[in-house]
């Protein structure tokens, strides 16, 4: 016969088995809640950004200046993304929130630069660019939608058009593929850490084995 006090135990360890999975999917949905409200805020934050910064001085030097800062910008928090999804518990979570902060930076430069420059010189456009107008424009071009109704007619808008082409290019091609490599390396670097404590706790239980008679 069976002892009680056995099955009871197996019974118990069971229950707790069972409870482990839950236990873990609960700090992973909130890691995700988490991600996407940090990647919702960022967004908003950057378009009222774009809406609310004084962007009506006419300038063709302003334009140029904004231009190269805000790629600069965009390369610096891309990089410290990339850095933060090798070292982040959760790099997938962390990759998306990475993409999401550098593609809306990426849209929102863009659409100040089409705006100023159709404040420094009328008449770039098919059309007089509101912010709402600018901001259309990129994401259509962004899209490769090309509805057609805002184009570009001046030669430095042609530019600056083909420029954020080329830009979204190698932001969905080469970017992502950064950001796959992060996420691997974090996942790499997730697996190593058990097995190295692992191996510690083993080295430690050693000499207390060869002192034992």
């Amino acid at each position: 016969m069976s002892d009680p006090s056995t099955a009871r135990t197996d019974r118990a360890r069971s229950g707790q088995d069972a409870d482990r999975p839950r236990r873990r999917s609960r700090p992973r949905r909130w890691a995700a809640v988490v991600t996407i409200a940090r990647a919702v805020l960022v967004a908003v934050g950057l378009v009222t950004a774009y809406y609310l910064l004084p962007l009506d001085e006419p300038g063709t030097a302003g334009s140029s200046a904004l231009l190269v800062c805000g790629l600069l910008a965009v390369l610096l928090v891309f990089g410290w993304e990339v850095r933060g999804i090798a070292r982040s518990p959760h790099p997938r979570l962390k990759a998306v929130e990475a993409l999401a902060a550098t593609l809306v930076l990426f849209l929102v430069l863009f659409a100040s630069a089409y705006y100023l420059l159709d404040r420094s010189a009328p008449g770039s456009f098919s059309e007089p660019l509101t912010r709402t107008d600018a901001l259309y424009f990129t994401l259509t071009t962004f899209s490769t939608v090309g509805y057609g109704d805002i184009t570009a007619h001046s030669q430095t808008g042609r530019v600056l058009t083909m420029v954020q082409m080329a830009g979204g290019l190698l932001l969905v091609g080469v970017a992502a593929r950064v950001l796959a490599s992060a996420v691997q390396a974090g996942l790499r670097r997730q697996r190593r850490a058990p097995s190295a404590q692992a191996r510690s706790g083993t080295d430690a239980a050693t000499p207390d084995e060869e002192a034992a008679p």
